[in-house]
């Protein structure tokens, strides 16, 4: 069984130089300590904040910035761009109508990044 993931979750993504933390707006009203994630909050730059440098050259700032500097790879500050939501979640838990958030979650960045979690915010509920 996985960790019930809220509001102050450690996240790294795969291109991402930095950590980051989840921004659980608590509009689900389900609380712990914190509000309660499901797979929804998967905003960028709402839910999900910048992980430092991007490395990736799916990036288009990283491409422009490598060309510039003739070949020579140049990070660019991460914006994420997250489409879709987290997957796969908790089945059988509901927040607000939809899938509870799960430390094995994972959520795709455009530019190819994964980004998962490395801390859940709690450490007491779990979920399957």
């Amino acid at each position: 069984m996985g960790q019930l993931v809220c509001q102050g979750a450690m996240m790294t993504c795969s291109f991402g130089a930095a950590p980051s933390t989840l921004n659980v707006l608590p509009v689900n009203r389900v609380m712990t300590a914190t509000p309660i994630a499901n797979i929804m909050d998967s905003k960028p730059m709402v839910n999900i904040m910048p992980f430092g440098m991007c490395n990736s050259m799916s990036n288009p700032q990283v491409a422009a910035a490598t060309a510039a500097k003739l070949g020579v790879f140049t990070p660019m500050p991460c914006i994420p761009v997250t489409v879709a939501p987290w997957a796969p979640g908790s089945p059988t838990v509901l927040v607000g109508n939809m899938p509870a958030l799960n430390n094995s979650s994972k959520c795709m960045c455009s530019w190819g990044g994964v980004i998962q979690f490395s801390m859940a915010g709690q450490m007491t509920i779990q979920v399957p």
